[in-house]
């Protein structure tokens, strides 16, 4: 599967929030008012995973919007660290490199913003997920009791951006 990196824009925001109900259940997926915050955040930034769509395809709306396949919210704080917030990829779309683009390519961004660590969170029982952040060199690094609505703990994830890595592909 062909897709490119890019930055959010304003009008993704409706197709961001979809994907986010799609990909997390009730009470942990975001509300529209909370994802909006986060990514107009200063000193945040939305990363969107796109399909290649043919030149037919974009001439409507609806093939516009099924062409996003996931994205990722992350954050740089004055204290030299990243935060993602959320990595978002539709289900049918797993496995094809996605999540792991749109993570190479925010901590490439991060680390151009002096971050020399990244961290994030996700739930102690999230296998697939603990799995994932493991393959790309993300270790424990503490707990957050009751984290999640409900009351699930929740594992930080922590990884340092100072070793050198491969930069990302990202269309501006």
């Amino acid at each position: 599967m062909k897709f490119v990196l890019r930055d959010s824009r304003p009008d993704d925001l409706e197709t961001l929030f979809q994907v986010d109900q799609q990909c997390f259940a009730a009470g942990i997926a975001y509300s529209r008012m909370e994802l909006s915050a986060y990514i107009r955040r200063r000193n945040s930034f939305a990363l969107v995973a796109e399909r290649e769509i043919s030149p037919e395809e974009t001439s409507t709306r609806s093939s516009y919007a099924a062409s996003i396949l996931g994205f990722l919210v992350a954050h740089s704080s004055s204290r030299g660290e990243g935060h993602v917030i959320t990595i978002d990829v539709l289900r049918a779309f797993r496995r094809f490199g996605i999540g792991t683009s749109l993570l190479r390519a925010a901590e490439d961004r991060l680390r151009i913003r002096n971050c020399q660590a990244i961290r994030l969170e996700t739930a102690v029982d999230n296998r697939t997920a603990l799995s994932f952040y493991k393959r790309q060199g993300y270790y424990i690094h503490g707990t957050i009791p009751r984290y999640y609505p409900n009351s699930m703990d929740a594992f930080v994830l922590r990884k340092d951006l100072l070793s050198a890595s491969q930069p990302a592909t990202l269309r501006q």
